[in-house]
């Protein structure tokens, strides 16, 4: 049984990385092909291609993370508790992530028009600061081991707690790793990276595209959500439930920025034309997604704040379990169980439609998203029908859909 849960975390680890490099040199050397070598010379061809960190990447990234520390610990912000933890206690939280959103786009548009930052660093850095931040992540991982080793916190399985990590809540002095790092290196960093795609575009083909400008609206949209209702993530299943090791630290400063932006990276050099009739069909879809994604989660964590408050204008209907919580029937929730996940793929959905038919790889996003909520969604029932028992099937039958009513 630990060979099996061990080997699931170091294939992930072991395959995952060199998948964002294989998806960068696709973009960057075959025009967003997906390119499949033959034989060994073709596969060494392709390693011979990714770039190694670079004294500017460096400093680029370690200076857009000692500004993120800074605006983390200093910016002024309102302090909330979090969930209580097991021992009854709660954590505070500065939540200063709006502010700080604006003050790094004011700073690297400072920057860039002063002539001390080009327009189009992040996009010719993209590969080299891609090879640093993994370093980063890794390096971060390893800290986070040593720290739970010292703590007590390890289990015999170095390889596993290493992947998933060994402490709920590690921090810095004042700084929360886990939830520093679940959105300020690497979502705002997402807006940046787009940002300087539609500069490339403009420095090599002379305009930004309806395409380009409609990525970039949709997600910078979705970002700067995500700072100003920063307080909902304190409800998160990740910063609940999930240790902080190689898993998160990965996903949070690697996957999101350098695969969350391959729609924006691929309209650099293409151009799909978008009719009228396209656009105003891509914005609808976008605009859905977000007003079921954003009212559904903001019902949940209101409901969890206080559950008497009205749902839709009436009292709230909910389950209350022998454990001592809630399970919210009806708004949004008595739709279907993870109705949110659904806002989520519509969005992604959307994302990726204006780049065109021409090659997959910037619906890579949709067919993630998909997998991923389907995966995080069986996980979250197992939790819970272990955690709630007969009130979770009373539950399910209320509520019988888990993410598309009338379908699954």
């Amino acid at each position: 049984m630990a060979s099996q849960r061990t080997l699931g975390p170091l294939v992930l680890m072991v395959c995952l990385p060199p998948l964002t490099y294989y998806f960068y040199l696709c973009l960057r050397d075959f025009g967003g092909a997906l390119v499949l070598p033959r034989s060994a010379a073709d596969l060494h061809d392709l390693a011979a291609r990714v770039p190694p960190p670079t004294p500017q990447a460096l400093a680029l990234y370690g200076g857009w993370v000692v500004l993120q520390v800074l605006l983390q610990v200093w910016a002024p912000g309102q302090v909330r508790q979090g969930v209580p933890l097991d021992e009854g206690s709660r954590l505070a939280y500065r939540l200063n992530g709006w502010l700080s959103f604006w003050v790094t786009l004011a700073v690297v548009a400072a920057a860039v028009g002063a002539g001390v930052l080009s327009p189009t660093a992040a996009y010719d850095e993209f590969g080299s600061l891609l090879a640093t931040v993994n370093l980063v992540a890794f390096a971060l991982a390893a800290v986070l081991y040593v720290q739970g080793r010292r703590a007590g916190s390890t289990t015999d399985d170095p390889i596993r707690d290493y992947f998933m990590g060994t402490m709920l809540n590690p921090r810095l002095g004042g700084l929360d790793l886990k939830f520093f790092c679940e959105s300020r290196p690497g979502l705002i960093l997402w807006v940046v990276f787009n940002l300087s795609f539609a500069a490339a575009q403009h420095q090599r083909h002379g305009t930004v595209t309806l395409a380009m400008l409609l990525v970039n609206a949709f997600q910078f949209l979705y970002v700067a959500d995500y700072f100003f209702h920063e307080e909902a993530i304190l409800t998160t299943w990740d910063i609940k439930y999930e240790r902080f090791g190689w898993m998160l630290a990965w996903g949070d400063l690697v996957w999101v920025p350098f695969t969350y932006t391959l729609q924006a990276y691929y309209l650099v050099d293409h151009a799909p034309e978008l009719s009228p009739a396209a656009t105003a069909g891509i914005v609808a879809l976008n605009l859905a997604g977000y007003v079921l994604f954003r009212a559904s989660n903001i019902q949940k964590h209101r409901f969890r704040r206080d559950p008497e408050a009205p749902v839709w204008g009436r009292a709230p209907e909910y389950i209350r379990t022998t454990a001592g919580s809630l399970l919210l029937t009806s708004g949004w929730w008595g739709i279907a169980r993870h109705v949110n996940y659904l806002g989520d793929l519509v969005m992604a959905l959307a994302w990726c439609l204006p780049t065109g038919f021409r090659h997959p790889l910037p619906y890579f996003y949709v067919v993630y998203m998909t997998v991923l909520l389907l995966h995080r969604e069986r996980r979250d029932n197992a939790v819970c029908r272990e955690k709630y028992g007969t009130d979770w099937n009373a539950y399910c039958r209320k509520v019988p859909w888990r993410i598309l009513p009338g379908v699954y």
